[in-house]
């Protein structure tokens, strides 16, 4: 055994005053990613920090939120904007906008149309005759979608479902009438977004007759139409003003767009947000432009407001023009087939009370008054 000399005690002593030694290579290395963590959480704090001080501190984050807040308004989760704007504005914001659209429908429409088909001219006997319909493609900021043109007003009729007790795609409109096109038309009582698509809001018209009215008190409803001489009907009307100005096809929404040749939505920030679109509108010479743009798909079309629908109309010549309904009863169909893509779950559309139809022979369309004898309390808008 070594024995315990002077030098041999005074290493024992150093070594046991020895400082602890620093965490080893395999400690450091776990704490490395644990580090990076905090690095990222503490640079997303202060960038959401600054995101939400320019959101709620500055004028152009406070457009951005307004806009957020009306497209969320016209969605099923409407209760949502008030996160972005608080419930005391959201509620303004609903009143005020409702109140516009009701004023827009005010000034009476004075446009005349002059229908091609009853113009004299020189053209050659041989010269190709002008299609019923014709489809362009559009695409803007944003948005993707399709202007329908129908040259000749007097070949569309109102389309309705065949059955009581649920609404009827599009698609199977046109293919069950023999229509060469269709496009969703008027509103309708959806609970919980998860309506059957069968009962109307306010009226619907075909062939000159009232098929069905909510009016109850009110004696006026904001209308979008065709009378029997092709002529655009939209605005504010009371169903006697109907009868007097001979309209023949009509469904109740708002607002007007267009009116004696002038648009109605000043700029962009009263478009009332982004969403898919349906509208109609004519020219002078009579043709009917109906216009969809899809929504609520990143990579493909996030939506339009209407103030783009607005100038997509005024672009092409519309003195009328009138938004119909959109979000997800956004659908054009021709030739059998849809063209655009509708935000609905199927894919397809949703079931709809209502759908403007193009025929080739209109006057030999039977389409039978599915609500005739039905008032809304007959009427379950949640039952399948």
């Amino acid at each position: 055994m070594a024995a315990n000399t002077p030098q041999t005690q005074t290493q024992q002593r150093t070594k046991t005053n020895l400082p602890a030694r620093g965490p080893n290579r395999q400690q450091r290395r776990r704490r490395r990613p644990f580090r990076a963590f905090l690095y990222v959480l503490t640079f997303f704090m202060l960038l959401s920090s600054v995101g939400l001080g320019w959101l709620f501190l500055t004028p152009s984050g406070t457009s951005l939120r307004y806009l957020a807040a009306d497209s969320i308004i016209i969605t099923q989760h409407r209760h949502w904007a008030k996160y972005m704007i608080g419930q005391e504005q959201l509620d303004r914001r609903v009143a005020e906008k409702l109140a516009l659209e009701e004023r827009m429908g005010d000034e009476r429409d004075t446009h005349e149309i002059e229908l091609q088909h009853e113009v004299e001219t020189l053209s050659s006997p041989a010269e190709e005759e002008q299609p019923l319909v014709e489809i362009e493609s559009i695409e803007g900021t944003g948005y993707k979608g399709y202007v329908m043109t129908v040259n000749d007003p007097t070949k569309i009729r109102l389309g309705v479902p065949s059955k009581a007790g649920r609404g009827e795609r599009v698609l199977s409109m046109v293919e069950r009438t023999g229509a060469i096109a269709g496009v969703n038309a008027g509103g309708f009582s959806d609970p919980n977004w998860q309506g059957n698509g069968f009962q109307p809001i306010g009226v619907v018209m075909t062939h000159g007759q009232v098929y069905y009215s909510d009016l109850g008190n009110k004696t006026t409803t904001q209308i979008v139409g065709i009378d029997y001489e092709g002529r655009m009907v939209a605005g504010k009307y009371s169903l006697s003003e109907m009868q007097e100005l001979g309209v023949r096809e009509a469904v109740t929404f708002q607002p007007r767009l267009i009116v004696n040749g002038k648009g109605l939505i000043k700029s962009a920030k009263d478009g009332w947000g982004i969403a898919p679109r349906t509208a109609m509108g004519q020219r002078e010479d009579g043709a009917i432009l109906f216009v969809v743009i899809d929504g609520r798909q990143p990579g493909h079309s996030i939506g339009a407001n209407l103030y783009d629908v607005q100038q997509i109309l005024l672009e092409r010549g519309a003195v009328i023009g009138a938004n119909l309904d959109g979000g997800s009863s956004s659908i054009l169909v021709n030739d059998h087939q849809i063209l655009n893509s509708p935000s609905s779950k199927s894919g397809e559309g949703r079931y709809l009370p209502t759908a403007f139809l193009v025929f080739e022979n209109p006057e030999l369309v039977d389409m039978p008054n599915v609500w005739n004898g039905l008032g809304p309390g007959d009427i379950d808008a949640s039952k399948w």
